[in-house]
């Protein structure tokens, strides 16, 4: 069995372009690669919002990178891509892209959909959601 490679796993303070992350991420064995791309939605439990500041532990990365690894590590999976942003990010901005290339659609759909759900688990970044009328809310704590 060979492991896939991560090809980027990072934490940004600077807006990235997602096809770029894809391509950097295509694999000539993969006959599916998957892109979720997490996008600033303007409301949250029924409450607008305007932007999100994304922050992270210096530890941040090091887990992305962890996550990454276990996800190319799967049987069929050749390679992987995660970029999370960190600093002000605008409703209809990206926030997050996780790309996965796999021998197979619906392998390379779980794998990307597990991707997504362990960074929203594990890594330490948070957001502080702020609203039209200048109020705020943190969300997505999580403990190291």
């Amino acid at each position: 069995m060979s492991v896939g490679r991560v090809v980027r796993a990072e934490i940004s303070t600077e807006p990235f372009d997602e096809n770029e992350v894809v391509a950097q991420t295509k694999d000539d064995k993969a006959g599916a690669i998957i892109m979720f791309n997490g996008v600033v939605r303007n409301h949250d439990h029924g409450d607008q919002v305007e932007s999100i500041e994304y922050s992270s532990h210096e530890l941040a990365e090091k887990v992305l990178r962890e996550i990454a690894t276990e996800i190319a590590s799967r049987d069929g999976i050749h390679a992987v891509s995660a970029v999370h942003r960190t600093g002000l990010v605008k409703v209809g901005e990206t926030a997050m892209v996780v790309v996965v290339a796999g021998s197979h659609r619906s392998m390379t759909f779980e794998a990307a959909s597990d991707f997504v759900d362990e960074i929203k688990a594990r890594v330490p970044v948070w957001k502080k959601q702020n609203f039209p009328d200048g109020n705020h809310e943190w969300a997505g704590l999580t403990d190291l």
